[in-house]
């Protein structure tokens, strides 16, 4: 796998949905045709992720289908939704099959040998603190979940669920968390204090690995030690974890790419215990809502680190990009496409979808194509599909600010070989200019051509005229990506 991979993430079920609706047939895992395949790895993806490909909990469905609290958000979703709409969320499972309406284990290794044929891996989810709540081990074994006692249920009837066993004292298990938040009312928290616990959870995710290639790892810090221990303290008996969790996955599964969803500052911990990426929620925040020098601080991190880091600027937990970036997402796009790490796409985002769908619905909603905006991801992933932005050197450039100018300007140069590429974004709200400070192998010329990719122009300068740096002046959101080479003999 190249360098600097890029991901794209599809919400399955609606997503098969509207292709069996579009090919007059049921579409499923195994049967998606071979043009969308095509169509996919045209545009340079390297890793499919098919998010919620997993058996639906009945009980979690149940939930959604009759929360009223949740069909505000339907509503602001899919004004016309029904209740079949509702499928319950893909991260309230009952195991780790396919679910029926999506297909069986064997249409998804055809999914996946479709991948393979075309030079793309097979990403799925493994969700490693909870399960719904009919999944087996509730009823075979229900000591692999954090349990409370009769009394902690009265105290806080929320924080737990009844669980009926033939023949047996019932069982209060607990619905699972986030420490920050209230218990989600449709899953079971696994108990990771128990060693057995843990050998049945690499289990599970040994047996995604026979029919994948990866996964992304949902809230992986939840699982830490001290995160479960802090939270679940009170209802789980004391231990002494030697190993962590992902230590004892990474050696059971050491091909097996692991994507983490983890934030917290806890990113470069959950890197060094084997996963491959994990995701840089925080280059999101500062790309929406914080000025350049923040955001270039924030690029100045170990290259190593940033080499494992996933940027995103839209996935199903967050708004849609053409939504909450608005007139700058084009400059946050180029900004995500042309730094290390992994390029983290969207189903949905090169078109412009400005709604993001909840979880528990299983049909998508129509939305008008942005063509102006799709035109300019279709040239921007051809230029980032290029050698330089996998296998070259990447370096920040600095950039002087001109006046009272917004701190906008952004800039960074990759080099492979005689290939130099030099992007320059635009994040802030107004027009910024200033000069782009160049590294020394961009001014080994006499004169030096700047050809921007995205538009087809190109500039020349002397490179004498370059000392105090390149001067530009780019709108708002505006992006350029500059192949630079020689125009004027080279100077001895």
């Amino acid at each position: 796998m190249r360098r600097h991979p890029h991901l794209y993430e599809i919400n399955t079920w609606p997503w098969l949905k509207d292709l069996s609706r579009q090919r007059g047939r049921a579409v499923t895992l195994g049967s998606v045709p071979d043009d969308v395949w095509d169509s996919i790895a045209s545009r340079g993806f390297d890793l499919v992720y098919l998010m919620g490909i997993w058996a639906r909990s009945d009980i979690g469905r149940q939930i959604a289908r009759s929360d009223p609290g949740a069909w505000a958000a339907f509503d602001g979703a899919a004004a016309h939704w029904r209740i079949p709409d509702v499928v319950g969320s893909a991260f309230s499972i009952k195991g780790y099959d396919p679910d029926p309406a999506l297909g069986s284990m064997d249409d998804l290794d055809r999914a996946r040998a479709a991948l393979h044929t075309r030079g793309m891996k097979l990403i799925v989810d493994f969700i490693p603190n909870h399960f719904g709540f009919d999944h087996p081990w509730t009823r075979t074994h229900p000591d692999r979940f954090v349990c409370g006692s009769e009394e902690a249920f009265r105290a806080s009837p929320t924080t737990f669920r009844l669980v009926e066993l033939d023949g047996h004292e019932p069982r209060y298990i607990a619905r699972a968390r986030d420490p920050y938040f209230l218990p989600w009312s449709d899953v079971a928290q696994i108990d990771y204090s128990k060693e057995d616990t843990r050998r049945a959870m690499v289990e599970q995710l040994r047996r995604i690995a026979s029919h994948a290639d990866g996964a992304r790892c949902d809230m992986a810090m939840l699982v830490l030690s001290d995160v479960f221990s802090n939270t679940w303290h009170m209802f789980v008996e004391p231990w002494n974890a030697t190993r962590e969790f992902w230590e004892d996955a990474r050696a059971a599964i050491p091909e097996f790419l692991l994507i983490a969803e983890v934030y917290w500052d806890m990113e470069y911990r959950l890197q060094g215990l084997g996963f491959d990426y994990t995701y840089d929620k925080r280059l999101y925040d500062r790309l929406l809502h914080e000025n350049a020098e923040s955001i270039a601080g924030h690029l100045q991190a170990d290259p190593v680190y940033q080499s494992k880091s996933a940027r995103f600027i839209e996935n199903h937990d967050e708004p849609r990009s053409a939504e909450s970036f608005g007139p700058r997402v084009r400059a946050a796009a180029c900004a995500m496409s042309t730094i290390p790490g992994l390029r983290f796409y969207y189903d949905g985002q090169f078109e412009g979808r400005k709604v993001r769908l909840p979880m528990q619905l299983g049909a998508d909603v129509e939305e008008q194509i942005d063509n102006e905006l799709a035109a300019f991801y279709a040239r921007l992933l051809s230029i980032v599909d290029e050698d330089v932005f996998h296998d070259g050197s990447w370096t920040l450039c600095d950039v002087e600010r001109d006046g009272e100018a917004p701190d906008g300007l952004l800039a960074w140069r990759w080099k492979r070989g005689a290939d130099i590429r030099l992007v320059v974004v635009n994040m802030s709200h107004g027009c910024a200019h200033g000069r782009v400070q160049l590294t020394d192998d961009l001014a080994a010329a006499d004169r030096l051509v700047f050809e921007e990719l995205l538009s087809g122009t190109s500039i020349e300068h002397a490179a004498a005229d370059l000392r105090d740096g390149l001067p530009l002046r780019l709108a708002s959101g505006e992006a350029a990506i500059f192949s630079v080479h020689a125009g004027g003999s080279l100077r001895e």
